[in-house]
């Protein structure tokens, strides 16, 4: 296996068992306050389709590859990441977690990492955005999955013990989107105590 892939994978596998564990932790707290307009299960639902959709657009073979990396992705989408659809779908997949949304999280969470398992990242999947290897579109996945972990941790009082191959991963990819659309210097600067952040700053 290619040690970058075997790596992608790895950091993918380790995100998704750490929102695994994090949602085990909800308890019966599902309808406090989650991020945004999202209560904890509508968060959960969300970060869920970071799972979901690598099983849709395998099925979805691309017939070229139009996007070739996780930037790309990322610049591509941020027009419909901003949308109001984004937030009914998180209300709608947390919906369909059912009864047990912690057990069926777990049970995505290991289906699809045992079906990226099969792979070899050259697989063409169908992304919203348009074609792209699996190799370029799963670091998305594993960014959605630590930075929504994340707010699921601090929306319960969790631990925010992000392991440390998805945290490289997910970090890589805030980096090379920094550096992409020229916000690599306030990004250093705060980042070695310099000074904060511009209001509002963010790389996506």
């Amino acid at each position: 296996m290619d040690l970058s892939w075997e790596r992608s994978c790895r950091a993918f596998a380790d995100a998704a068992g750490w929102f695994v564990r994090t949602a085990g932790l909800v308890g019966d707290r599902w309808t406090a306050p989650g991020l945004g307009e999202w209560d904890v299960r509508a968060l959960v639902g969300h970060t869920s389709r970071s799972l979901l959709t690598v099983e849709a657009y395998l099925a979805k073979p691309a017939a070229s590859v139009d996007l070739a990396t996780a930037v790309d992705y990322v610049r591509a989408t941020r027009a419909i990441a901003a949308g109001p659809e984004v937030a009914a779908r998180g209300r709608d997949a947390g919906t369909a977690l059912g009864a047990d949304p912690a057990a069926a999280v777990a049970a995505i969470a290991a289906r699809v990492v045992d079906l990226v398992g099969t792979c070899t990242g050259a697989e063409p999947v169908t992304t919203i955005a348009g074609g792209m290897s699996l190799a370029g579109y799963l670091p998305t996945r594993t960014f959605e999955l630590v930075v929504h972990t994340a707010d699921l941790a601090t929306a319960i009082g969790a631990p925010l013990d992000v392991p440390p191959t998805a945290a490289t991963g997910a970090l890589r990819l805030v980096a090379d989107l920094a550096v992409v659309d020229g916000h690599a210097a306030p990004l250093l600067l705060a980042a070695t105590g310099r000074t904060g952040l511009p209001a509002g700053f963010s790389v996506l």
